[in-house]
């Protein structure tokens, strides 16, 4: 093995936190989290899914075996670092991302990346717990608030433990890693380009105090392929206990997508809009 394919062997490895390969599996399922989350959160779904379906949770900066790196604060350079590193893998096999709030953002951004740097299309890019991205935040940003005010926000989107807010180590730690992600998410600013060509599915929380149905209703505007919205009970961060639930919808669009394209092709092509 070259140098130059050890130094590209170790960029990928580096996104790998939980990972459980599995040869056989027909399709992969790049998973990426919400602000301050880790690649963790998906390792339930790495076990409960089926055979043809091999769950990629990636592991951002900041987190788990990454603690040591430096933080990014850009939804642009992620998805660019992600699309780089990874791209061998993405030629490799079918392939579809899911991505919750900030991880919908970054999904989004890889895919276009993919598709109109490199001629890939995944199956399906599956989004969640966050607005369609032409759609500007209704709330100020929060990233810069005083320590005290930002941890009120924090209690206000439910998506950090109270054990957690509560403690002042943990809070020590995560505090920057959370004010990275929050300001990447903040300043994220969509560019207007071609629309992708893959199917796209959305959902929501019912109670999402942040995202409404019809900004989640909106990601249809960003594929002339196929578009699904599902509302599903809870808050901003619903996937936690509907996370079952949410895995069988997941696999489920995907067979379907398989079933009407065996081939399933990665590279250029087109596909009808079946409707929103």
């Amino acid at each position: 093995m070259t140098e130059s394919s050890t130094s590209t062997l170790d960029k990928a490895l580096r996104w790998f936190g939980t990972a459980r390969p599995k040869p056989e599996a027909r399709c992969r399922l790049f998973c990426l989290p919400y602000a301050g989350g880790s690649s963790a959160i998906f390792r339930p779904w790495q076990t409960a899914a089926p055979a043809f379906l091999e769950v990629v949770p990636l592991q951002l900066p900041g987190r788990g075996q990454r603690l040591r790196e430096p933080l990014l604060r850009n939804i642009l350079e992620i998805a660019g670092l992600i699309t780089s590193d990874l791209l061998a893998m993405f030629k490799e096999k079918p392939f579809a991302f899911f991505g919750h709030s900030m991880g919908a953002l970054i999904s989004y951004e890889v895919a276009r990346m993919l598709r109109w740097e490199h001629g890939l299309r995944p199956m399906a890019l599956m989004v969640s717990g966050r607005r369609a991205p032409h759609l500007p935040d209704r709330r100020p940003p929060t990233y810069q608030l005083p320590e005290a005010e930002f941890i009120q926000e924090l209690r206000r989107l439910n998506g950090t433990p109270k054990e957690v807010l509560e403690s002042s180590e943990l809070m020590e730690i995560m505090m920057p890693l959370l004010r990275a992600d929050f300001e990447a998410v903040e300043t994220y600013e969509y560019q207007p380009g071609p629309l992708l060509d893959c199917a796209i599915s959305a959902f929501g929380g019912s109670e999402d105090p942040d995202v409404s149905q019809a900004d989640v209703e909106a990601w249809g505007e960003h594929t002339s392929s196929e578009f699904k919205c599902k509302i599903m009970a809870g808050d901003h961060f619903f996937l936690v206990p509907q996370q079952q639930s949410l895995l069988q919808e997941l696999v489920l669009e995907l067979v379907q997508l398989w079933s009407k394209n065996p081939d399933s092709p990665r590279r250029h092509g087109s596909t009808e809009k079946s409707g929103n």
